[in-house]
């Protein structure tokens, strides 16, 4: 609980989070108000929110859908992808195979083999859920490879002396090492989940922001297209310091936590 309460209460985050969406929206609706682009090109906030309360259900729902396989991405991805770190980083023959293997798959832009995707596993969830995952995976991968590998040999070798096995040294030394890389790499995964399932929605649609997007575009609709821009952005803000909030939960004793200076924003994903 004195965890929890650190946690929540430690430092000003959350209204300072608000603070800025806040004078964000006051400054769009005042920048729209002034140079009154056209309705099409760029609607005010007030419009956007009188379109998403003509039929807050259906936003919701979508949302929902979009949500759920985000976060069952993002749990794949941290799992599997820490187990793939720690097997590269306990086999060379892994290194040099699974590794380059991860490499070049996430050289390959996920847009193109989504349609693969979908003439593999079909029009489900299971699409969306694969692009997510091949997304979110790498940053896992990566972060965690150099969070274990990042220990003292001196305490490799101290270890050793003891007697210690190599699971004992994994979970007792490197593991708990590699954690503030590991939760580097979730904040970033945690965005490229989300951009992952909105692309599998754009090439499987039938639910999901992503879905409700293609087809406000195709109607020309350009204030339905920003409700479900802004409820993206706000689902990814939200995720992202959801993470940042574990995080602080599950190592107040890092460096990067003492004085409460601000977490690195998630990375763009380009896909």
């Amino acid at each position: 609980m004195k965890k929890l309460y650190s946690a929540l209460s430690g430092d000003n985050r959350t209204r300072d989070v608000l603070l800025v969406l806040v004078v964000s929206v006051l400054l769009w609706e005042a920048a729209v108000a002034i140079f009154q682009p056209p309705l099409i090109f760029l609607p005010p906030p007030s419009a956007v929110w009188a379109e998403f309360m003509s039929s807050p259900g259906v936003f919701l729902k979508h949302m929902g859908y979009t949500l759920s396989t985000t976060a069952v991405a993002f749990a794949l991805s941290v799992i599997l992808g820490v187990f793939l770190a720690v097997c590269i980083v306990q086999s060379p023959f892994l290194e040099r195979t699974v590794y380059t293997l991860l490499v070049a798959l996430n050289s390959v832009p996920k847009v193109a083999l989504a349609p693969l995707f979908v003439i593999w596993l079909g029009v489900g969830v299971a699409p969306k859920l694969a692009v997510a995952i091949m997304l979110a995976i790498f940053p896992i991968v990566i972060d965690t490879v150099l969070g274990l590998r990042s220990v003292e040999p001196d305490m490799i070798s101290l270890a050793k002396t003891s007697r210690a096995s190599r699971f004992q040294v994994l979970m007792k030394i490197q593991f708990p090492n590699a954690l503030p890389s590991l939760f580097a790499g979730m904040k970033v995964a945690v965005s490229f989940a989300l951009v992952g399932a909105i692309v599998g929605e754009f090439v499987a649609g039938g639910n999901g922001l992503g879905f409700l997007v293609l087809v406000a575009q195709g109607q020309f609709d350009t204030t339905r297209v920003f409700v479900s821009l802004v409820l993206l952005g706000l689902m990814g803000t939200i995720l992202f310091y959801a993470v940042d909030f574990l995080e602080r939960l599950m190592l107040p004793w890092h460096v990067s936590q003492r004085g409460h200076r601000p977490s690195a924003a998630p990375v763009a994903a380009g896909v």
